[in-house]
């Protein structure tokens, strides 16, 4: 077992609500003797976006395993200040329907996209951020991050950092890949119940993330059009788009609708995120 699993100095573990970022919280827990150190903290960040099955999937962690999961969310309240943008919330009162990342593109009057992810920095890496700070009162931390072996490109770019905390992979470390997560699941009472593709959750994180290839939004849409209103919504709001690379989610809607041929569509992933795991 990787010495990154047992130390005393202070562990920020960022639990995505993927199976890979699953696997590596167990793996903190049964390193530690099965349970975590006072000096260990779980956060889950909540956009509001993301499928239920993820939302319940980070529930069934915590109670299977018996730890606590601390729930975040981005707010704006009229009079915040930017350090007062984020609350805890729970399993059962999390959003659900878009609504911090809604006011977060509202106070920003513009709409993340793939140059200007301000999504993640201000929904997931800011309220982790303050929580460790005005809550825990830690000045230092590591953060641990689901990146695997096998996808190495996502684990040198936990390098590049200029905040106060350090990012590490201990997967990685170790060399698991998504073979082993894959294995790992099977053998468990509960899983994520969202489709494998070939160690990939399609449906995770938000669910129609811009950053997610057109072909695989489209296919999505086909299975449930109705998720596209909220993106739908949001670029109609502002009057712009997420992508200026690709179709709108209007037009995406439509091809999902028509199934349409989607030859010449982007197959892959635009680019790596840190919501991700």
């Amino acid at each position: 077992m990787s010495s990154s699993f047992i130390t005393e100095e202070n562990v920020l573990i960022s639990f995505s609500g993927g199976r890979t970022s699953g696997l590596m919280l167990k793996m903190f827990i049964d390193a530690n003797g099965g349970t975590l150190p006072t000096n260990y903290k779980v956060v889950f960040a909540n956009t509001g976006k993301e499928h239920p099955n993820t939302l319940k999937f980070v529930n069934d962690c915590a109670v299977n395993w018996g730890i606590e999961i601390v729930w975040l969310e981005f707010k704006c309240d009229e009079g915040d200040k930017p350090k007062q943008r984020w609350k805890q919330v729970s399993y059962e009162t999390a959003s659900r329907d878009g609504q911090p990342f809604a006011d977060l593109i509202k106070m920003r009057s513009y709409l993340p996209n793939p140059v200007t992810r301000f999504c993640t920095i201000d929904m997931k890496i800011r309220p982790i951020q303050f929580y460790c700070e005005q809550i825990l009162s830690w000045t230092e931390w590591n953060v641990a991050i689901g990146f695997r072996a096998d996808e190495m490109s996502r684990v040198k770019k936990l390098a590049n950092n200029k905040e106060k905390f350090e990012r590490f992979a201990p997967l990685a470390q170790l060399s698991i890949t998504k073979r082993e997560v894959s294995e790992f699941w099977q053998s468990q009472a509960f899983d994520l119940e969202l489709p494998n593709n070939n160690g990939v959750t399609d449906h995770g994180n938000c669910d129609l993330c811009f950053l997610k290839g057109e072909y695989k939004r489209i296919r999505l849409m086909a299975e449930h059009p109705e998720i596209a209103n909220w993106w739908i919504e949001q670029e109609q709001s502002i009057g712009a788009t997420f992508r200026k690379d690709a179709p709108n989610y209007q037009q995406l809607k439509q091809f999902a609708i028509k199934q349409v041929d989607f030859f010449g569509y982007e197959r892959e992933d635009l680019a790596d995120c840190f919501c991700a795991d």
